[in-house]
């Protein structure tokens, strides 16, 4: 399969961008993964080498990277500096972005894709965000300095969508030179937080988009009897509760049982934040309108017993009626409960989401379509617990493809005077499992 363009893969992971890429067309010249774990992975079903570390291949010393059209980075955000007025490489020195703004200077490909959490865009990291829209523009790219906010449950399933609220954040530049890039300050991002024309998230379904009754479910993903019991006390709680309220919402607050008292009786500790303060009052309060209820089904659950974090419920499940219909979590903060559409995002950390319908936390082979990998790419050889980690942290394959096309139609004209066959090959692909296993080196199909 001749190659449309070329590309390299940076902070490469599993490989979330070389599936979409690779399935437009393009040929990954170079990937970067410093995990020899996900690297291992990245090459058994890539069959591309990644073992390697950035910081050796860009640096003070040169840059050993070779010529590509379209760089695609889901870097690790880091600091900068924020002494003086320094501005450009110099601030960025020591931050794993300077070692990839080396490799767009040493080749200013015609498309940059950085992808990232969306904290990025938000006050807290704004300097950071600053120095890195000036210094592509200081390199040549048309760049929006607002962020290109994007998740997958936005996207229907033929576009590449998946039942995930996963908001991460992109910077999309099309290289079309000095002068150009500072012109054109006011260009939008390719992509807004919204769902595509004509779809609507809450038509997800978890049954149909993403579970498969007929394929077995590994051990790992039962509940223990002790999750069993948490849940099903807090299920006859919301069910009691329902019903007392005539199916009246439920508190849209954390409730908190050890909480319960009567308002007279709460004493607040001189310090106590505003918000913790307006929990315990609400939480006072809702125990005032509902003591006989909440004291008996306490006694019958001991809920004294219970971990500290699972004796909190936050209620986030809509029109639910049941905590069993719901996707749960378990949290540090308590038992979260959303209504089974679509599941929060994928972390890095064990809090594997709980399929209520289903009565067992999702399986690794779910999370992977989540993501967009199709049931042909292996894990073989690892644990559940790094496959769950890796998935935590990579990209959506579907959103690389959708922010991809929709910067290819904003710089419509400059990609297809500059690299016709790369805006083609990017406008043209279809979104489908298909177009990407034909890309992937045959491995045995895992669970």
């Amino acid at each position: 399969m001749a190659a449309k363009f070329t590309y390299i893969d940076l902070f490469a992971g599993i490989g979330g961008f070389h599936a979409a890429l690779s399935a437009m067309g393009g040929d990954c010249v170079k990937a970067v993964e410093i995990d020899p774990r996900a690297a291992a992975l990245y090459e058994k079903n890539w069959g591309v080498p990644a073992l390697a570390d950035i910081t050796e291949l860009a640096n003070d010393d040169g840059v050993k990277i070779p010529k590509h059209d379209v760089l695609v980075a889901g870097f690790p955000c880091q600091p900068f500096s924020k002494s003086g007025a320094q501005r450009g490489m110099e601030e960025t020195r020591g931050t794993l972005y300077w070692n990839i703004l080396k490799i767009i200077q040493k080749h200013h490909p015609t498309i940059v894709l950085l992808e990232n959490v969306r904290n990025l865009a938000g006050p807290r990291h704004s300097h950071e965000w600053e120095v890195i829209i000036e210094t592509l523009r200081a390199e040549g790219y048309r760049v929006s300095d607002k962020p290109a906010i994007f998740s997958p449950h936005l996207l229907d399933k033929k576009h590449g969508g998946r039942p995930q609220i996963r908001e991460r954040v992109f910077i999309a530049a099309t290289y079309v030179g000095g002068k150009l890039s500072q012109q054109d300050l006011e260009v939008e991002p390719p992509v807004n937080n919204k769902p595509i024309a004509g779809w609507d998230p809450n038509t997800w379904s978890l049954a149909d988009d993403l579970l498969d009754v007929h394929e077995s479910i590994p051990s790992e993903s039962q509940l223990s009897d002790e999750e069993i019991r948490w849940i099903d006390a807090w299920d006859d709680f919301v069910k009691k509760m329902l019903k007392l309220r005539k199916n009246k919402k439920l508190p849209g607050f954390p409730l908190w049982s050890d909480s319960w008292i009567h308002p007279a009786a709460l004493q607040i500790e001189e310090g106590t934040p505003a918000w913790k303060i307006d929990f315990l009052t609400k939480n006072a309060n809702f125990y005032s309108d509902h003591s006989k209820l909440i004291d008996a089904w306490k006694a019958k659950w001991k809920i004294e017993e219970f971990p500290a974090s699972r004796r909190k419920l936050e209620w986030q499940a809509q029109d639910a009626n049941t905590l069993w219909e719901t996707v749960m979590h378990f949290r540090p903060s308590g038992i979260r409960a959303k209504k089974a559409t679509y599941v929060p995002a994928l972390v890095a950390i064990t809090q594997t989401s709980i399929i209520g319908p289903e009565r067992r936390r999702l399986s690794v082979r779910e999370a992977a379509r989540l993501q967009g990998f199709p049931d042909s790419y292996s894990f073989d050889g690892q644990t559940s617990s790094a496959t769950f980690k890796q998935l935590g942290n990579g990209v959506n394959i579907g959103v690389v493809w959708h922010v991809l096309k929709q910067l290819a139609e904003r710089d419509k004209k400059v990609l297809a005077k500059r690299k016709p066959d790369l805006y083609q090959a990017i406008i043209e692909s279809p979104m489908s499992p298909d177009s990407i296993i034909k890309r992937m080196k045959p491995v045995n199909k895992l669970r």
